[in-house]
């Protein structure tokens, strides 16, 4: 298995806590979706988050269960 680095985009104002939230959630399902959510990073001036994981290949469920379980962005 490989390791890629999804970056998602819109998170401003979302705190590390919040992330740390969603990233277990992505750990309560990796299992079953077959990746392994290794670290998410925050960068809350761009409002960037960086997710490392690993699995078979660039398209392989990552994406899908980022967007099932993305923070929760504030408002």
């Amino acid at each position: 298995m490989a390791k890629y680095m999804d970056v998602h985009e819109g998170f401003v104002g979302v705190t590390r806590e919040q992330l740390e939230q969603a990233h277990q959630a992505d750990l309560a399902i990796e299992d079953e979706e077959g990746v392994h959510f290794e670290r998410a990073w925050l960068d809350p001036e761009s409002g960037k988050v960086f997710c490392l994981s690993t699995r078979r290949s660039p398209t392989e469920r990552a994406r899908a269960v980022s967007r099932r379980r993305r923070c929760e962005r504030p408002g």
